[in-house]
């Protein structure tokens, strides 16, 4: 497809700083794939001073797919494309000397992270779950701001934020100890990195000669710093984002951000992609109705070319039951009437919960779903486990690892032997594994206890250093020695769960070989290197399912962000649900509107909405109004006749009688024109 002037207009300004407000279904990856190729092939960039980064693995693995089969593999060798967190990563990698941290740190997920500050603050929050997800989130909000446990102790007014600043330092002196990086790390170490040191900051500026982001308007505090950090004076760089779809705020994402790169760079060139190829008229003119309601930096109005399309469907309903029936049903009529498969439809909502009657009415139906959000591959119990394993090997201080591995399988080193080792670790404020090496652990622990715990101990050891030489044989000779198959058989409910249990450390071992070996686009990884990838590919994408089936699709309203579907349901508009209670008690409807915006724009041919009228929580049943977001949508564009009163039987009874003589009347009508 050719691209329209303002596609054009963004792929060729390359000098300079450059906005593009891409509005929703306007094409967007097409510019940014043309940009790079205009870039290397017109402006002879060299590939590999090019960077573009977004914030899934998904986006960023089709990127390098459409490039590829644009210019060839070979033309764009040495290309980066990533996700934030991953470039992240690699500056880690390559400079974590002047970061101050060891080579063979450790990448921690959320599990192990709620689990080492559920253990380091047991005496202040008592195991409180979620007292310690609170505080999860409150780290993360710091390290996003760039705030460390010191300022964040200096800068504490409640007692609730001291509390939460003290056990944050208690993390942050475990995290350095132990060589751990959580999540946010990835974005922080570079940060302050590339801002405290110019020398290091004129290395990587020099490296990327040209940066492309995309999703802009999801950036936090510390990744716009990144950005900016990255592209210095030169300020040659496109950023690809759009106001109206910034719904990430919980998770520290600041639409701002755009106010804030018009101050930094005021040579800012903005422009506009306003043609949609996703969605009918009729669609466009509702989302651009109800987004206006919207304060705005940058305005901007969607047009489309596929025709004006059809009325936009209201049902109401008397309870949920009753609207996850009204919606399957009006589904099943829909599909029957136009022969469309069960995977060109979408039911959206806006929490998990909403999706539990809609489940029951589709099963009942005998209908094909998926709700997004499956267990991913790197989530399952097997893969977890050799993953510990791995993570152990290249670094011998990762606690979790090792208390995840200790007994898995089975050695006979049991609690009381783990907690006799942690007391005497927290004594002398080392690892577990480097404690099993302490002369005093042979005056606490029992002959036969010791003799388990320092045989695994010592051969782990020679084997964590075969593995820096020789990974791969050092991992099979892992697998081998552990026994981990027969552990499976033991273990699964069947042979035949074993074996697709033990197909997926098959799967895991084949990918490690690979990275490890490389090719012809990627350089070979080292086994750290490795680990740490993985580690991050299950952070990004535990909520991505590769395969494609013909199943309807249900799924949140954020996770549907980037997708599109010819119909698409949004279910529970009602106040209180969307926009939600907690938004209207905060004052903070505004990214309530550009949440239902993102699901209006999902839909390609055909929008319902639905809402009920009664909803029960907590064994109590509220009454509900509709969404004000409904009234605010061109009323002449939808239609309310799904909206069925409720009717007495007297009434009803009624309406039959008169549909009966209407009926009556034309069978005689006819007779007589006959």
């Amino acid at each position: 497809m050719r691209l329209n002037s303002s596609q054009q207009q963004a792929v060729e300004y390359a000098t300079g700083p450059c906005l593009v407000l891409a509005g929703a279904g306007s094409g967007k990856t097409r510019v940014i794939i043309n940009k790079i190729a205009y870039l290397i092939k017109i402006k002879e960039y060299q590939p590999k001073h090019i960077y573009a980064v977004t914030f899934t693995n998904k986006a960023a693995r089709e990127m390098k797919e459409r490039i590829a089969h644009s210019l060839g593999r070979k033309e764009t060798r040495g290309l980066k494309i990533s996700t934030f967190h991953t470039l992240g990563l690699d500056i880690i990698r390559k400079e974590y000397k002047h970061i101050g941290i060891k080579s063979n740190f450790s990448l921690f997920d959320d599990h192990d992270q709620f689990a080492l500050i559920k253990e380091l603050t047991e005496q202040y929050l008592d195991g409180d779950k979620d007292l310690i997800n609170q505080l999860r989130s409150y780290i993360s909000n710091w390290k996003n701001d760039l705030i460390d446990a010191s300022l964040a102790m200096a800068n504490a007014k409640t007692k609730k934020e001291k509390l939460f600043a003290q056990c944050y330092k208690l993390y942050e002196i475990q995290q350095k100890s132990c060589g751990i990086l959580d999540f946010d790390d990835l974005i922080l170490l570079p940060t302050l990195l590339l801002k405290n040191n110019e020398q290091i900051r004129e290395k990587w500026q020099n490296r990327v000669r040209y940066l492309l982001v995309d999703e802009y308007q999801d950036t936090n505090t510390s990744q716009y710093e990144l950005i900016k950090l990255l592209v210095g004076t030169r300020a040659n760089f496109t950023v690809v984002g759009d106001d109206d779809q910034s719904i990430y705020s919980w998770r520290g994402a600041r639409p701002q951000n755009l106010i804030l790169l018009s101050q930094d760079f005021p040579n800012l060139n903005v422009i506009k992609l306003e043609q949609n190829y996703r969605s009918s008229g009729r669609i466009l003119k509702a989302a651009n109705i109800l987004i206006e309601n919207n304060p705005h930096l940058f305005v901007k109005t969607l047009h489309s070319e596929l025709g004006y399309g059809d009325l936009i469907n209201v049902i109401s309903a008397n309870n949920e039951e009753d609207e996850a029936e009204k919606i399957v049903n009006h589904l099943i009529g829909h599909r029957f009437t136009t022969g469309s498969r069960y995977g060109d439809y979408a039911i959206l909502y806006r929490g998990n919960h909403q999706s539990r009657l809609v489940e029951k009415v589709l099963m009942q139906s005998r209908i094909p779903y998926r709700i997004s959000g499956g267990i991913s591959f790197f989530s399952r119990s097997e893969v977890k486990d050799i993953m510990a394993y791995l993570r152990l090997l290249v670094n011998l201080d990762d606690d979790n690892a090792f208390i995840r591995i200790i007994n898995t399988p089975r050695r006979e080193i049991g609690p009381t032997t783990l907690q006799k080792l942690g007391e005497l670790a927290e004594k002398r404020s080392q690892s577990l594994f480097k404690t099993a090496f302490d002369p005093e652990i042979t005056e606490i622990l029992s002959p036969k206890s010791l003799n388990t715990l320092v045989s695994f101990v010592e051969w782990f050891n020679q084997l964590s250093k075969q593995a820096q030489s020789e990974p791969m044989p050092a991992v099979y000779e892992l697998l081998h020695n552990i026994d981990y198959e027969s552990w499976l058989y033991e273990t699964s409910p069947s042979p035949t769960a074993a074996q697709m249990r033990m197909k997926n450390i098959n799967q895991l071992t084949d990918w490690l070989d690979e990275m490890l070996k490389g090719d012809e686009i990627e350089e070979p990884y080292t086994l750290a290197d490795a680990v740490a990838r993985f580690t991050l590919r299950d952070m990004l994408e535990r909520n991505e399912n590769e395969t494609e089936q013909d199943e309807v699709q249900l799924m949140t309203l954020h996770a549907s962000k980037g997708l599109e579907f010819p119909y698409v349901y949004l279910i529970g508009m009602a106040e209180g649900l969307l926009p939600h209670q907690n938004s209207i008690d905060e004052d903070n409807v505004e990214e309530e509107r550009r949440l239902a915006y993102v699901g209006i724009t999902r839909a390609q041919q055909l929008l319902t909405f639905s809402y009920s009228r009664e909803r029960r929580q907590f064994g109590e049943t509220s009454y509900l109004e509709p969404s004000r977001f409904l009234y605010e949508l061109p009323q002449d564009d939808l239609n309310w006749s799904l909206t069925k009163p409720n009717t007495t039987p007297e009434q009803r009874l009624q309406k039959s009688k008169n549909h009966l003589a209407k009926l009556k009347a034309q069978i005689f009508k006819a007779k007589d024109n006959s």
